[in-house]
């Protein structure tokens, strides 16, 4: 009779002890995921992951407390599990470094969905990402997945984290060009651009003699969002201006002798 009792008291406790793991559980994974739905700035992704890590540490130690009540010898069955999970991390030890790659990513945000990037050796739009991979496409609309332990273990170029960005050219003209009318003409181009920013100034510039060209610096600054427009038109523009004003563009020659 006694026995019965008891595992009628253990049976009762260990239903309880579900109960509350299994309310603890929902409560905790709810309570992380308002936190990540509640700031704009911390990354969804990451909190749903949080909040799931969490409720089944909830339930594994809800269930060691029930097999203990049984008298169950939870040491042995926690160092089997130990090493059970020592041999499946080294097995899943390149996943396992994207998955902590991708938390590192979704925690410090170098980049975001939507921004132009340079990573793992590729460029292009951020379109997902994820705890194991990152999605971007490439200026020709190309899917490419990367792995998030390449892209943590390299540098990463974000082109569209500040809202400006330099716009810089080297454009080169011959040596017998009157160079107050090149700097001139390149000044009148850039000061009839629209997109271009008054702060900081343009920079127009003899930085280099070449071997064939007087080089001119030409730096100019433009929203992120037109730097790709504006340069293309600048080149076109500088190049009819020159046409217009005479103005000649060298090319590299070169000498050949004949024997």
């Amino acid at each position: 009779m006694e026995w019965y009792v008891e595992m009628a008291i253990n049976v009762a406790l260990a239903i309880a002890i579900l109960i509350g793991a299994l309310w603890a559980s929902k409560f905790a994974k709810k309570q992380i995921i308002k936190i990540g739905f509640k700031y704009e700035e911390l990354d969804d992704t990451l909190f749903l992951f949080l909040a799931s890590l969490a409720r089944y540490a909830i339930l594994a130690i809800a269930l060691t407390f029930i097999l203990s009540r049984f008298g169950i010898q939870t040491t042995s069955l926690v160092a089997l599990l130990g090493a059970a999970g020592l041999a499946i991390g080294l097995a899943l030890q390149g996943t396992l470094s994207n998955l902590a790659a991708g938390v590192m990513l979704l925690g410090f945000r170098p980049f975001k969905i939507g921004d132009f990037v340079d990573v793992g050796g590729h460029s292009g739009t951020v379109k997902a990402i994820t705890l194991f991979t990152t999605e971007i496409a490439t200026v020709d609309n190309i899917q490419i997945t990367i792995p998030n332990g390449d892209i943590w273990a390299s540098s990463i170029t974000n082109y569209s984290y500040y809202d400006k960005r330099r716009c810089d050219l080297v454009i080169g003209v011959s040596y017998d060009t009157d160079l107050k009318k090149a700097e001139a003409a390149l000044l009148k181009v850039i000061n009839a651009e629209k997109r271009r920013l008054t702060d900081p100034e343009p920079f127009v510039k003899v930085t280099n003699l070449g071997d064939s060209s007087v080089d001119f610096s030409v730096r100019v600054w433009v929203m992120a969002s037109d730097y790709f427009a504006m340069k293309c038109d600048l080149l076109r523009e500088i190049k009819e201006e020159f046409d217009r004003q005479s103005i000649d563009i060298p090319f590299p020659t070169a000498v050949r002798i004949s024997k």
